[in-house]
């Protein structure tokens, strides 16, 4: 190999400008979490019907997953930095909206435009992640401060928001993003490298919109099952979306300028790292519904104790993010991601002895062990992703990597959900108590939370004995999922090993050449670009 042929190695500005694509990111996770907190205060104050509260806490979300696709490409297409830039300033004014609206219709407004400013973050930074730090292993280190960003962030935003919530309106939640998004327009131009595809066609209208209302269909009909069951509807709308995401990659074979390259799936790195990927978060969200509502329905916890709870777990995370590139240097990512994985599988293994006054101290273990078990299969299968892909088409491939991290968290949800959710209600037929209407006791057989709620109308013996039914109940429910957990995540550390068992670390020779493989792929020639 010629001195020519080896990647060069990011320097000061690139780590400073690292920093800086963190800011985003951080915000993106804690505009996730910290809605949840001002619920209350919202239906007090813009009072909106049920269905309204429910599109203020989803749309969101549903906009990140849909435009995700697109803005990946669009990023490729008129340059990652400016359209950094642009969602930045968008999410930025979009905040200040959302605060200061006069009703609900204005606030599911200002969530949706978040929900579309936000779809710019995770794609664009991870793609300048791709450009700047060329190196393999100086990449993995990258990306692995950028998925603790969304940890931390994660982690911090139920903390602040609580105590934004405790002295000042609800709507300070969403001033957190203002002087952060500001901040980011005063040193993005300057430590952030401009690029995008030179060679790069029109944006295909049709096929945007197509892969929207595919992904906003399935993740739809998820969420939908996973709250209300299996019926018509969602069922419905899964199905048309599968439709349209048929369609949406049948047009892509037909275009010259395609939203997304279908070639990328043709390297194993990437198909393979995509579907562990995927699963990796299906696990993981699956579980953690339940945790969450173990600690406060079961244990009693208060919001800020079961918060503080989960704290342990997020370091945990944090701290396997930070080992993961100096054990990548040795290990190849196949064996790293496995013997993660199986890691994983102890830790819910290690949950599915929760049940009576062990409890907590079982969550907390077994949390801590799953989450150091993920960070490898998070970090490593981020950067196969992104390094399998041409320079070109990294922001493709970023959207492509965070559109099947959406749409893992939904299928774990829906899917461990709602066996979760029979194995609870098969338990509850049994129990039968004396003096609690039937009507009331209909109402304690569907969720846990409306036990607690019909428990506190019953005299305090009876009210007792009912929780203490559901409790049991959905212990059981808990430990069966943990038990599916380790089942999937070990059945995953098979795949890991046998797809991507040839895929070394740090390879420098980066990715291979793209079927376009004619096009330069070098930076933005515009001023300013560079780094």
């Amino acid at each position: 190999m010629t001195r020519r042929d080896v990647p060069l190695r990011a320097g000061r500005r690139e780590w400073i400008g690292l920093a800086v694509i963190a800011l985003p990111c951080l915000l993106y996770s804690m505009d996730l979490t910290v809605l949840n907190l001002a619920v209350p205060h919202i239906s007090a104050d813009l009072k909106p019907s049920s269905s309204q509260l429910l599109w203020i806490v989803d749309i969101y979300g549903f906009l990140i997953a849909g435009s995700l696709i697109t803005m990946g490409t669009l990023g490729d297409r008129i340059g990652r930095r400016r359209l950094l830039l642009i969602g930045a300033a968008a999410f930025g004014v979009a905040s200040v909206l959302a605060a200061f609206s006069r009703s609900a219709q204005m606030l599911i407004a200002t969530r949706a435009l978040l929900g579309i400013a936000g779809a710019t973050l995770a794609p664009s930074t991870l793609s300048l992640i791709r450009n700047m730090f060329l190196h393999d292993g100086q990449r993995t280190v990258a990306i692995a401060v950028w998925v603790t960003s969304y940890s931390v962030g994660g982690a911090i935003g139920p903390l602040l928001g609580g105590v934004l919530l405790q002295y000042f309106w609800w709507g300070s939640v969403f001033l957190l993003g203002v002087p952060v998004m500001l901040l980011l327009l005063v040193l993005g131009p300057v430590l952030l490298p401009e690029f995008r595809d030179p060679q790069a066609g029109r944006l295909d209208l049709f096929s945007a919109a197509l892969s929207l209302f595919a992904v906003l269909a399935v993740i739809y009909g998820l969420k939908q099952i996973a709250e209300h069951g299996l019926k018509w509807l969602p069922a419905l709308s899964i199905l048309a979306g599968l439709a349209l995401g048929i369609a949406f990659l049948r047009r892509q074979q037909k275009l010259a300028d395609p939203l997304i390259d279908l070639w990328l799936f043709r390297s194993p790195a990437f198909s393979a790292s995509l579907t562990v990927y995927m699963l990796g978060t299906l696990v993981a969200f699956g579980a953690y519904i339940f945790i969450a509502q173990y600690l406060q329905l079961v244990l009693g916890l208060s919001p800020l104790q079961a918060g503080l709870a989960t704290v342990p777990s997020m370091l945990g995370f944090i701290a396997g993010s930070m080992v993961v590139p100096v054990i990548a240097r040795q290990v190849r990512p196949a064996y790293l991601m496995g013997a993660g994985l199986v890691f994983a599988a102890i830790g819910f293994v290690v949950l599915t002895q929760a049940g009576g006054a062990s409890g907590l101290a079982v969550i907390v273990i077994g949390s801590v062990v799953y989450s150091l078990g993920l960070s490898p299969v998070i970090i490593l299968a981020t950067d196969l992703i992104v390094g399998s892909a041409p320079v070109e088409r990294a922001g493709a491939a970023s959207a492509i990597s965070e559109t099947s991290s959406e749409l893992g968290g939904a299928l774990g949800i829906a899917i461990l959900g709602s066996i979760g959710t029979v194995v609870y209600r098969s338990s509850m037929a049994s129990a039968a108590l004396g003096g609690v209407r039937p009507e009331a006791m209909e109402v304690a057989r569907s969720t846990l939370g409306g036990a607690v709620a019909v428990a506190e109308q019953l005299p305090p013996q009876l009210g007792a004995e009912l929780l203490g039914s559901a409790r049991e109940a959905f212990a059981q429910s808990l430990q069966l999922i943990a038990a599916i957990s380790a089942a999937v995540a070990m059945a995953t550390a098979v795949v890991a090993l046998v797809r991507l068992r040839q895929v070394r670390s740090s390879s420098p020779g980066g990715a291979g050449p793209s079927r376009g493989s004619s096009r330069s792929g070098g930076p933005d020639p515009s001023p300013g670009s560079g780094g």
